[in-house]
C-alpha cells in the first residue's frame, strides 16, 4: 500500500525587537522552501531598509565587544539591543549625543557634509577615538 500525504506548508510568526517576523513554509511534494519576512518585507529587502535609516558601530570597549546603532529617522541610539535615553545637544557644528559604553565616555556627532547628496555625516567616538562605520550583511 503507498500513504501518500499531502501538506500544503504553513506559516508561523513571532517577533524580533519590535518587528513582525514570519516564516513561511512552502511544500511542494517533498520539497520545502522557506521564506523569511520581516516587517512585512523580504529579510534581504528589509535589511536593505534598515541598511539605509541606521548607522551601525560595533566597538571594543575594555575588551567587551558592543553594538551601537543610530536610527537616523528617530534619533534613538540603542547599545546592545537596549534603547537609551539620550538627548543630542547643538554644537556650532552640528549636534552631539553623549552617553557611556563600560564607564567610557562616547559621542555620536552628527555634522553636515556640506553636499546635499550626502546629508548628515554621522561619527562614534569613544573618547577621542573615531570608531569606523560596522559594514555588515546583517542587522
Amino acid at each position: 500500500a503507498v500513504v501518500s500525504t499531502q501538506s500544503t506548508g504553513g506559516k508561523e510568526s513571532f517577533l524580533i525587537g519590535k518587528y513582525r517576523a514570519c516564516i513561511i513554509i512552502e511544500a511542494n511534494g517533498l520539497n520545502y522552501t522557506y521564506i523569511l519576512e520581516v516587517d512585512g518585507k523580504s529579510l534581504k529587502r528589509f535589511v536593505e531598509n534598515r541598511k539605509k535609516v541606521c548607522r551601525t558601530w560595533t566597538p571594543r570597549v575594555g575588551g567587551n565587544p558592543h553594538r551601537v546603532v543610530l536610527e537616523r529617522d528617530s534619533l534613538n541610539v540603542w547599545l546592545d539591543g537596549e534603547k537609551l535615553d539620550v538627548m543630542g545637544e547643538f554644537t556650532e557644528n552640528g549636534t552631539e549625543t553623549h552617553f557611556m559604553i563600560d564607564n567610557q565616555a562616547a559621542i555620536i556627532r552628527a555634522v553636515t557634509s556640506g553636499k546635499r547628496r550626502e546629508g548628515i555625516i554621522y561619527s562614534l567616538f569613544i573618547g577621542d577615538t573615531q570608531v569606523p562605520d560596522a559594514f555588515e550583511d546583517g542587522l
